[in-house]
This record gives structure tokens, C-alpha cells and sequence, in this order.
């Protein structure tokens, strides 16, 4: 069996996808595709945390027709959220 093959038919996935880097794609929009490296990349090479990786990835999100006071209302919280849980003794 061909390599790559056996994992696009396990996986149910059709083959183009399978051989496709997935740091090349982005689904539902490109809000992220014109930084020079994409936010899940900064976060991976920086080990940075779930709520540090969600507030980096809110802060570089240019979502169209999203909410301004939303996305900056996301990003408070999730600072909250690591005020509150790092913190703890």
C-alpha cells in the first residue's frame, strides 16, 4: 500500500487532503492568513498556553463583520479567566 494512501481511506478523508499541510489552509475565512506566520504557529514555538494562545488569537483576528466590542470583550475575559486561574495558591 502506497504511503498516504491507507491514512486518506482510514481517515475518510479525500486524498488531496490528505497530502495538504494544514498550516497552508484555513477554514471558515482568512483572518489569519496575512500575518507572516500564523497565530497557532507563534503559540506552538512559544509554549504558550490554552488562555494565552486564545488571547494571542483573538488580539491578531480580523474576522469580517465580526463585533469590535466583542473581540475585545473575548480578549478581557480570557485575561480574567487567567488572572483568576493562575493565580491561584
Amino acid at each position: 500500500m502506497k504511503k498516504g494512501i491507507g491514512l486518506a481511506k482510514s481517515s475518510k478523508l479525500k486524498p488531496h487532503r490528505a497530502t495538504e499541510r494544514a498550516t497552508d489552509k484555513q477554514i471558515g475565512g482568512k483572518h489569519y492568513k496575512s500575518y507572516s506566520i500564523q497565530p497557532i504557529e507563534f503559540i506552538v514555538a512559544n509554549k504558550l498556553d490554552f488562555i494565552q494562545g486564545n488571547i494571542i488569537k483573538y488580539c491578531l483576528r480580523e474576522k469580517q463583520g465580526e463585533n469590535p466590542d466583542e473581540k475585545w470583550n473575548k480578549i478581557i475575559h480570557y485575561c480574567e479567566l487567567a488572572k483568576e486561574l493562575k493565580n491561584k495558591k
